[in-house]
């Protein structure tokens, strides 16, 4: 059987494994909230990607006088709200939706998910406050980096702290199952348990570091522990997408519950160990910094199972694949994008543009999945739907092939010596292979940014509109 002639609507894609239709009443207004947070930060990462892009290119101090100052504020925006704020709103979305599905009713604790949304919200603002005020000094430290701020420290606290809720809700409508829980809820579940490990860390490292200053080295070693169990954090939601997405597209799981689940195990078991690493190693030493690290050979087997047995089950089907099927683009190029990132990875070294060409393919890999959780997943349930056509697949294709480009452009240039979080002149790109290194990131990063943006329009348009069976916002 062909491929139908024209762009055809998913079913209204079950949440987990089934849900009985819409969302609505308190559970769709909260999850109608944590896609529009979710949304928000997206946009204002974008809005300075743009300007970051653009700052890179080979000669723009020439035609615009770039403040190193903007640069470095600019990137810890950019990087707070697209890798951290985004990706927790997306968070706090499936384990809302999980909370349901496993209480099976109106769920136990449930004034935790106002709270959390709340505080979301509430840390939305503040994150965005010191860079609006000129204040504070931008320290541009991995994984979290940070204005050093008062208030942007309590956008963290209460990002955190909201999440956390969130988390804390699936986890006391657990007990009491009657039937197993099933495969994406149990994803979501152990994700919620990493994320408390890191939250662990985060305590600990604060503790050893009371008294300090704030500083970059401060921040450094801060969140140095917890921002790689948070990469594990990021692995199981990403894997938990997967999932959604392949049976979404394909009618049936891709693949065993005990294999997803036993993947989601072997990845919460890597977190366990990290609180111990600041107790049995000397704290912020090289030999911890290093242990922390070599945490991340741990994240390649489930993937590559997840990723080996999701593309068999598609191959094995007697038809040609769901290619007009929004949950598959996704899927299938959240694989491809991730996996040219973890290649990428291997030849990193931290000190040049190589580094971050890795972990943008990475995130676009994860980005990508969540795009998939919109379409075919969130605004279903909301009962909107973005316009199913060119644009839709327009938007997917140009984020996918724009965020490949400019990964790879960061990587070539990054073989000529081009160093990490510099701009313009600083730089200092004098080879050809580093010019044209950083020019196809440019000229890469401009595609991603305008798949991005198609993404925020229709996202927003369809949660701003009224729901498709004609009933106002909730």
């Amino acid at each position: 059987m062909g491929e139908p002639a024209s762009p055809v609507r998913p079913p209204p894609g079950a949440v987990l494994e089934t849900w009985p239709g819409a969302l609505t009443g308190a559970a769709g207004r909260e999850l109608w909230s944590w896609c529009f947070l979710a949304i928000v930060a997206l946009a204002i990462a974008g809005v300075f990607a743009v300007l970051l892009a653009i700052s890179r290119l080979p000669g723009i101090e020439g035609v615009f006088p770039w403040p190193l100052a903007f640069f470095e504020k600019g990137l810890v925006i950019h990087v707070v709200y697209s890798f951290v704020v985004w990706f927790l709103a997306v968070f706090g979305a499936v384990l809302h939706l999980a909370t349901h599905r496993v209480s099976g009713g109106e769920p136990r604790a449930n004034v935790l998910g106002v709270i959390s949304v709340a505080l979301v919200a509430l840390a939305s603002v503040l994150l965005f406050i010191p860079a609006l005020l000129d204040r504070g000094e931008p320290t541009l430290n991995n994984y979290v980096p940070v204005i050093v701020d008062p208030l942007y420290y309590a956008g963290l606290i209460a990002l955190a702290g909201g999440v956390a809720l969130a988390a804390v809700r699936l986890a006391v409508n657990l007990p009491g199952r009657r039937t197993s829980v099933e495969p994406a809820a149990f994803a979501f579940a152990a994700g919620g348990a990493a994320y408390g490990v890191a939250l662990i860390c985060i305590a600990l490292a604060y503790w050893l570091l009371r008294g300090e200053a704030p500083t970059h080295a401060y921040n450094e070693d801060l969140f140095w522990g917890a921002g790689h169990v948070l990469q594990f954090v990021n692995t199981i939601l990403m894997l938990g997408a997967w999932h959604l997405l392949g049976t979404n597209a394909l009618g049936r799981p891709p693949m065993a519950p005990a294999w997803h689940k036993g993947a989601m195990l072997w990845l919460v078991a890597f977190t366990l160990p990290a609180p111990l690493l600041y107790v049995f190693q000397t704290p912020f030493s090289a030999d911890q910094a290093e242990t922390f690290t070599n945490l991340q050979y741990a994240l390649g087997p489930p993937v590559l199972i997840a990723a080996g047995l999701t593309a068999t089950a598609f191959a094995g089907r007697d038809t040609a694949p769901p290619w007009r099927h929004p949950g598959f683009l996704c899927l299938s190029l959240s694989i491809g994008v991730f996996a040219v990132g973890g290649v990428l990875g291997l030849f990193v070294d931290g000190a040049d543009t190589r580094t971050p060409a890795h972990y943008h393919g990475v995130i676009a890999g994860v980005n990508l999945a969540f795009m998939g959780l919109f379409y075919v997943i969130f605004l279903p349930l909301l009962d909107r739907r973005p316009p199913w056509g060119r644009m839709l697949y327009a938007q997917i294709y140009l984020f996918a092939g724009g965020q490949t480009i400019a990964a790879l452009g960061l990587f070539w240039a990054g073989g000529y010596g081009a160093p990490r979080k510099t701009a313009g002149a600083e730089q200092g790109l004098e080879g050809i292979g580093g010019i044209a290194g950083m020019a196809m990131n440019g000229i890469g990063a401009l595609f991603a940014v305008i798949g991005g943006v198609l993404f925020i329009w229709m996202v927003a348009r369809a949660l701003l509109g009224a729901p498709d069976g004609g009933d106002k916002n909730p």
